[in-house]
């Protein structure tokens, strides 16, 4: 038996296929919740609280600079997550790393809340929060690679594009979720954060964490491992020496897709909101708003677009999407540089609401099917995670830094970065590796 091939599975009946099935589901879908309610949340708060809360108040701005600071430092961290949690997965399964990088991120989201201020401990608070933020991290950078290997290995035959796309469902449920809490925090102004309100939904948040840990120690190992943890060729060889080895090509494939998607991404969620606050002066109601509505739009486009990688391929869509992100462009910025709240919630609604999931949808399966089983793991969080901190740190932060050095405010650059992100997108897509299903649609 090749190193790349696995025994069939044991049979299953069909009642025990949805059962497993809808227990995957369940535990892919609350762990990309679970992430992104955070993201959100805590994108939002270094923004409004965090400079006020944790720093020393007598300079704003260096305060405000090292609040985002701790944004930055979650996206450092998630490489070497996506890289450790991949291995082990790859060497000891995939059930168990989902279990530990989901205890990870919920118990640091839930303690963030519980940090003293400045005012109460000094140095100490900035301190630990940077620890927390940096351990937060590393489960974070395993946890949709992790979501979206075990969704793919699980999937019934014909249907690993709309599985595959479950954790990007979920992603959209936690943005959903955090947005709309913001959202009803500050309808009547910042006032009752900055007065510890802010602490509310970080704390709250172990309920999530409640659920998703008992959801997730239910599910069984993925068939895939399973088959070839019993493999009597089973390779001694460590994952990363034979991803490595022999899986160079998918490994760029999805680090420079993942480039290109994840800058177009955090230009739509995050680059939009920080420029609408700061060159348009528009209100964070107004922003949270417009990201829970492309939030719910986009509750319905994931599992849409899920289909349709299953009709056509997840190669199919993944390129569309990109295409489409590049023309959108133009049209996005100049739609959020009117300032105006409805042209706002329709730029986003497209970018975040159905772009986005045009590219997130389908990774799952395309991502997953760059690498065989002893690998997948591996090469998905590395490739995946340390594209995702390329782009997602520097994407956002180059367009601010483009509008700000504009002596009109222009967003011309960034709307060209938009444009080369979406061909990127495109054009390694092309070279698709499907290694084990090269005659299946994903």
């Amino acid at each position: 038996m090749s190193v790349y091939e696995t025994a069939p599975a044991a049979p299953e009946t069909p009642e025990q296929q949805r059962k497993r099935l809808r227990k995957v589901a369940a535990a892919t879908i609350f762990g990309s919740m679970l992430e992104w309610y955070d993201f959100y949340l805590y994108a939002t708060m270094a923004a409004i609280v965090f400079s006020k809360i944790f720093f020393d108040p007598s300079n704003p701005a260096v305060a405000s600079l090292l609040a985002f600071s701790t944004f930055a430092i979650g996206f450092i961290a998630r490489p070497f997550g996506g890289v450790l949690f991949g291995y082990l997965g790859d060497r000891f399964g995939r059930k168990h790393v989902l279990v530990i990088t989901f205890c990870m991120m919920g118990l640091c989201t839930m303690l963030i809340g519980l940090i003293p201020g400045y005012a109460t401990i000094g140095i100490w608070a900035p301190i630990l929060l940077v620890i927390i933020r940096i351990i937060q991290g590393l489960g974070a950078g395993a946890e949709l690679s992790g979501a979206a290997v075990t969704s793919y290995e699980h999937a019934s035959e014909g249907k690993r594009g709309s599985q595959g796309a479950w954790p990007a469902l979920g992603l959209n449920l936690g943005l959903l979720l955090s947005s709309l809490t913001v959202y009803l925090l500050t309808m009547n102004g910042n006032e009752f954060l900055l007065a510890g309100g802010w602490r509310i939904p970080f704390i709250a948040s172990i309920a999530l964490v409640a659920v998703g840990l008992w959801v997730r120690k239910s599910i069984p190992e993925t068939p895939d491992f399973k088959e070839l943890d019993k493999a009597d060729d089973k390779p001694q060889v460590s994952p990363l020496k034979l991803l490595f080895r022999n899986d160079l090509k998918g490994l760029a494939v999805v680090f420079f897709v993942a480039v290109g998607y994840n800058a177009l991404s955090y230009i739509f969620k995050t680059f939009s909101l920080a420029y609408l606050t700061q060159f348009k002066g528009v209100e964070a109601h107004v922003t949270s708003l417009s990201v829970t509505l492309a939030s719910l739009v986009a509750i319905f486009a994931v599992p849409f677009f899920g289909w349709l990688c299953d009709k056509w391929s997840s190669k199919t869509v993944l390129m569309l999407g990109g295409l489409l992100s590049a023309l959108f462009a133009f049209p996005f910025l100049q739609l959020l540089s009117t300032g105006e709240p409805m042209m706002i919630y329709l730029a986003i609604a497209v970018g975040t609401g159905i772009l986005a999931p045009m590219m997130f949808a389908p990774q799952g399966s395309f991502l997953s099917r760059q690498f065989p089983t002893q690998t997948r793991s591996s090469g998905f969080g590395t490739g995946r995670e340390v594209g995702t901190a390329v782009a997602g740190g520097l994407a956002p932060l180059g367009g601010l830094a483009l509008v700000a050095g504009s002596a009109t405010h222009s967003t011309d650059g960034v709307a060209m970065i938009l444009a080369v992100a979406g061909v990127l997108v495109v054009v390694f897509a092309f070279f698709d590796q499907g290694w084990r299903h090269s005659k299946a649609k994903n």
